[in-house]
């Protein structure tokens, strides 16, 4: 299982990417909220979509969640 992080911060398109803790593009300390480990990025975007119903699969770290 990965352990999951929301990006505090919205992109241009208004998402807030979900990153594995592993990922080469995460944000800022500051800008993380942790969601815990998950046997998918699935689960770690809905848990997500509960603090910011705009969440999105990083293209990086989570392509299988990643909506564009």
């Amino acid at each position: 299982m990965a352990c999951y992080i929301v990006n505090r911060n919205a992109q241009d398109n208004g998402q807030h990417e979900v990153h594995t803790e592993t990922c080469t593009t995460l944000p800022d300390l500051d800008n993380r909220i942790p969601l815990g480990s998950h046997t998918s990025c699935h689960g770690a975007v809905a848990k997500a979509k509960t603090i910011f119903p705009t969440a999105d699969g990083c293209a990086n770290c989570c392509p299988d969640c990643n909506t564009g």
